[in-house]
């Protein structure tokens, strides 16, 4: 039985399966476009209301170049509006890559007897954790395999581990989490430890494929794996990630499922994801695809912008698994954020070691391999502002919270401050001479735009605050 939306109401009824294969398809085959529904859709999301299956397959299947292109210079304009110029960097850590699941597009696979295994100990954990905010990060994605060793109580152990690491004046004052699907219980232990968001991928929306790429494990099971942030929100974890692995299926379909996966926590929890990922397959130890759904660079633009329309006022997620110069492209269609100094062997943070990458070691192979430092210095050249912000996570603004400050737009007038106190502390305990005079160039360019605003933050308070961090004062936010 497919779930609707209706059916939310219903208490017993949630955390039912959403997805109904054949009506996406028909939504996409149906779906007629033409000039003038291509911008009265665009229109539509400008004016940030969220687009419906139908509005989205418009923009799927506008093929006309022109078309494609006012698509993209919505995408900016949408960007531009929510988001302005902010974005957000973070890192990924591997804690463990023991994995029982084989999925045939991921080097972790089960049956992948070449993999080393790895999970990092305390003292490792610690000591990664160590280098991270040596380099100035602030926000990291914990990452581990599924495997009976990585349970909830181990995870919320990682997740405490992690945050009681204190180096100078560095500190992690989010952690996100990557990990399996978890039982309502096992939920509300991760969330008692103080995760940011739970990240899941269902990594392919269509049933029967999914059924070909996962072929042993609990994560065989699509429809439990699909329901796993409904019960996470039952748990009461309100920011919540989602994401397709792009390359495993069709990719307007699953830029459909996406939009379907949002309508569906929208309707049943009141709050969409905090984010939307969309990685792309790459290079990975013993991978085995098998037919070809390759997403080339122009459609991967073509589907950020996309989502970008889709979903207004969702973060957007854009890794180091894509190359610098497509990232510098993609960056400007929507996306929101970003990791920076990225590294995936399990221990390699603090080892100095991944610059020769070891497929064996790691879970696929990462194609921008730059410093957090190279990748801030590219953001201010490209009128970008870097933000380690985690203000509105720690102030309880999230889930319904966040959407009540976010769809109005007031959230810029939050975001954009603290984004330039964040990166005050990274010029003034991190960055090198150059980046630091060229940084705070960028702080007072960002803040004479903000006067313009006439629901900005008191500018002058927020040089007050500004002028503390150069005296040392740390973790100050609105």
């Amino acid at each position: 039985m497919i779930f609707t939306p209706e059916k939310c109401r219903i208490p017993d009824q949630r955390m039912k399966p959403f997805i109904d294969a054949d009506e996406l398809w028909e939504i996409l085959n149906e779906t007629k476009s033409d000039k003038q529904a291509v911008r009265e859709v665009i229109a539509k999301s400008l004016d940030k209301k969220r687009l419906t299956l139908r509005e989205t397959a418009v923009l799927i299947n506008a093929n006309d170049p022109e078309l494609i292109e006012e698509i993209k210079e919505g995408a900016r304009e949408l960007k531009k509006r929510v988001y302005g110029n902010r974005i957000v960097l973070f890192a990924p850590l591997y804690v463990g890559n023991k994995c029982t699941n084989n999925c045939k597009y991921c080097g972790f696979r089960a049956s992948n007897k070449e993999a080393i295994r790895k999970t990092l100990s305390d003292q490792e954990l610690v000591q990664e954790v160590e280098a991270l905010e040596d380099n100035g990060q602030k926000r990291l994605i914990l990452v581990y395999g599924e495997h009976p060793e990585y349970s909830a109580d181990y995870i919320a152990h990682t997740v405490r581990t992690v945050y009681g690491v204190k180096k100078g004046p560095g500190e992690i004052r989010r952690v996100n989490i990557n990990a399996a699907p978890l039982e309502i219980e096992d939920f509300r232990k991760v969330k008692e430890a103080g995760i940011g968001t739970y990240q899941i991928f269902q990594e392919t929306y269509h049933p029967e494929a999914y059924k070909n790429y996962h072929l042993g494990g609990k994560k065989r099971n699509f429809e439990y794996r699909l329901t796993a942030l409904d019960r996470a929100q039952e748990a009461g974890i309100d920011d919540v990630g989602i994401g397709a692995l792009f390359g495993l299926y069709d990719w307007r379909y699953e830029v459909l499922g996406l939009v379907r996966h949002t309508n569906h926590l929208e309707a049943c929890y009141h709050v969409g994801p905090h984010t939307i990922s969309f990685p792309r397959i790459q290079n990975a130890s013993k991978l085995d695809l098998g037919t070809d759904y390759t997403v080339n660079d122009e459609d991967f633009a073509r589907l950020v912008a996309i989502l970008r329309l889709a979903v207004p006022y969702t973060g957007m997620i854009l890794t180091a698994r894509e190359n610098p110069g497509l990232r510098h492209e993609v960056i400007q269609f929507g996306v929101s954020q970003i990791d920076g100094g990225t590294k995936l062997e399990l221990g390699s943070y603090s080892n100095s070691i991944n610059e020769a990458q070891d497929l064996n070691r790691e879970q696929f192979q990462i194609n921008d391999n730059r410093s957090l430092n190279e990748i801030i210095e590219e953001l201010f050249e490209n009128d970008y502002l870097p933000s380690f912000c985690t203000a509105c996570y720690r102030l309880g603004r999230t889930g319904e919270h966040f959407m009540e400050f976010s769809v109005p737009g007031f959230i810029k007038r939050f975001c954009s401050p603290n984004a330039m106190l964040t990166l005050a502390e990274y010029l003034e305990d991190y960055a090198p001479a150059n980046t630091k005079q060229r940084g705070w160039e960028v702080i007072d360019k960002n803040l004479s735009d903000l006067q313009q605003y006439p629901d900005a933050v008191n500018i002058n308070e927020l040089r007050n605050r500004l002028e503390r961090v150069r005296a040392g004062e740390r973790d100050i936010y609105f």
